[in-house]
């Protein structure tokens, strides 16, 4: 009998600690099954911005990562200002978290700055290659991969649209900012597809205002002048700006994204960019179960879109043929 409690006061006293001590455990390893991804994007503002961030939100679902649940997302939205990319760079890499997701070249850059260790999933961004965020496309090498924004083939159609309206396009100057990297392989393509189409191009280089109002005041002395906007961080910027210049001086113009055409530009040609957003998804995804970025390839794009402005077309003066507008995704009337 005595052996017998001796038991249970043993077995109580067992019992006991283990309940009182369990919460504490479990606390302890609730933090482990939140998992954290940073997101360092441009403007919330922005119809697309909010698209964005919504299309991530679903694919992640899709793949069982719940904000709120078993992921806490740090949402940074800079817009067109650098100062806050660089301070929310930091910001973000000073938190820790598993995984960072950046729209464009300018957030990668500066990410990077702050880390070689946590991964980086990049979306937007155009020659990931030539910017130096990986060592090959198919094998990325560092803690950096993603989805580019570019294929060969848009340059074709940029011209290409150019050429179908009326009155067709004979010149066409591209605009870009030296400062970026991708300018030079995207000019090689553009020449190429300019030869078969029988279109004069030139490089436009612009780093300020000054050089894109110049820009757009010469093109219009031109005859049969147009303009191809190549993707980045400055043309986002001077979107407004390029946009009032190329009206005033009535220029046919061809944009990288929707936004262009959606604040009032003539037509654009580009990827897709919310089904890249709920892609981008699957490799947040991967990483957050233990895939190493090093080993994720750079995807290309898979899904473009044609956006026509047909009020601005009228405005300006331009006939866009009923080949193009039916094959348009979206036109603006």
């Amino acid at each position: 009998m005595a052996s017998y409690i001796r038991r249970r006061k043993f077995l109580a006293t067992l019992l006991g600690g283990a309940v009182a001590t369990w919460p504490l455990v479990a606390r302890a390893q609730q933090p482990s099954q939140l998992r954290r991804l940073g997101v360092l994007i441009g403007s919330k503002w922005e119809p697309d911005g909010q698209a964005r961030a919504t299309a991530l939100v679903q694919g992640l679902g899709a793949l069982n990562w719940h904000e709120g649940s078993n992921l806490r997302i740090d949402w940074r939205w800079a817009g067109g200002d650098t100062a806050l990319y660089e301070r929310y760079a930091a910001e973000l890499v000073s938190l820790h978290p598993d995984v960072l997701l950046a729209q464009g070249s300018l957030p990668v850059t500066l990410l990077r700055r702050h880390t070689n260790a946590i991964p980086i999933v990049f979306m937007i961004v155009a020659d990931p290659l030539g910017q130096g965020f990986v060592e090959t496309l198919a094998r990325p090498g560092g803690n950096i991969t993603g989805f580019s924004s570019f294929d060969p083939q848009m340059t074709g159609k940029w011209l290409e649209m150019l050429t179908q309206i009326s009155p067709p396009v004979a010149r066409a100057a591209v605009l870009f900012d030296p400062k970026t990297a991708l300018y030079a392989g995207l000019m090689l393509e553009i020449e190429q597809a300019a030869r078969s189409l029988a279109v004069a191009v030139r490089a436009a280089p612009c780093s300020d205002y000054a050089e894109v109002a110049a820009l757009m005041a010469g093109l219009a002395r031109e005859e049969r002048g147009g303009l191809v906007v190549l993707p980045g961080v400055f043309a986002d910027i001077h979107r407004p700006d390029i946009i009032i210049l190329a009206a005033r001086y009535r220029l046919a113009g061809v944009y990288p994204t929707r936004e262009f055409v959606a604040s009032g530009g003539m037509m654009s040609y580009g990827i897709d960019n919310i089904d890249v957003a709920r892609r981008a998804a699957d490799y947040v995804d991967r990483i957050l179960r233990g895939a190493n970025p090093a080993d994720l390839p750079v995807q290309r794009p898979t899904k473009f879109e044609l956006m026509i402005n047909l009020r601005t077309a009228k405005a300006l003066g331009i006939d866009v043929p009923p080949t193009l507008l039916a094959r348009a995704d979206e036109v603006i009337e």
